[in-house]
């Protein structure tokens, strides 16, 4: 009984070893970051609580299976290719409407709104995901519907992220309808597109539909690049225009929670 209750201590010690080596190397791939992204082993070994010695077998451990690897000329190590091809199953899965729709529910709740998901097919806005309002007056819309009026909040918001160029191609060649017909109304609207950028948030306050209010806010993926909006829907009758700045920040805090749920950043003034 003696012996057979020292196997079962020498497995359970084992085990705990196997449990912190396995935590010891996540920190060590843990202690890369965007911001810096090249580390030598004094600087890990500080960040994490290691002795410099354990840090670098680790390392070594590491760069065999290409989860991390050298650069060649500081001799600092830095992340390797190994670690996305073991994201690659979550990459290929992770879908954004899935990603946004805890995100939209409790944006939903907080608002009293409905919240949806739009992408955008290059030329319209499309509606692929929605939570709706609880209210009985509600604004909702079928899924795959497409918007094409340039004062719709969520064309907004995607248009602001275009390059100047394109987005007047797109309002000047007739795939989106634009409010007025001459130079100062494109002039005028264009401008407006600068201050959503600057803003994050876009609003249309019964621009399209005298009875609704729309404000949407943009996700971006892991390049900075739009990936989606989230917009808030309401009827006009429950929202005033003094509303519309906080309802702005709300929707833009959603879409930034799903940029970071994403993997995603905001690009900074230079990178627009």
């Amino acid at each position: 009984m003696a012996d057979t209750q020292t196997d079962k201590t020498t497995d359970g010690a084992g085990e705990n070893r196997g449990i912190s080596v396995l935590h010891n190397g996540i920190s060590v791939l843990l202690s890369f970051s965007a911001d810096e992204p090249l580390l030598g082993v004094t600087e890990i070994a500080a960040r994490v609580g290691l002795h410099k010695s354990t840090v670098s077998r680790i390392l070594a451990t590491l760069e065999l299976d290409g989860l991390v690897e050298r650069d060649p000329e500081t001799r600092r190590f830095r992340l390797g290719l190994g670690v996305i091809a073991m994201a690659g199953p979550l990459l290929a899965d992770l879908d954004v409407r899935r990603v946004a729709h805890p995100v939209l529910r409790e944006l939903s709740r907080r608002t009293g709104e409905t919240s949806a998901l739009m992408l955008w097919n290059g030329s319209e806005a499309v509606c692929v995901e929605q939570v709706p309002s609880h209210h009985e007056v509600k604004h909702t819309t079928p899924l795959g519907t497409r918007y094409t009026t340039a004062a719709s909040s969520s064309v907004q918001v995607f248009l602001a992220q275009l390059p100047a160029p394109a987005a007047r191609s797109l309002l000047t060649g007739g795939a989106l309808v634009l409010p007025g017909t001459d130079d100062t109304s494109l002039d005028a609207y264009l401008a407006r597109l600068d201050e959503v950028r600057e803003r994050g948030y876009a609003t249309n306050y019964g621009e399209t539909s005298l009875q609704e209010v729309g404000v949407a806010a943009p996700v971006f993926d892991h390049r900075g690049d739009v990936a989606a909006t989230v917009l808030i829907s309401a009827p006009r009758f429950r929202i005033s225009p003094d509303q519309l700045p906080i309802l702005g920040e709300t929707a833009r805090e959603a879409a930034d929670q799903v940029t970071r749920r994403l993997g995603g950043h905001r690009p900074g003034p230079d990178t627009d």
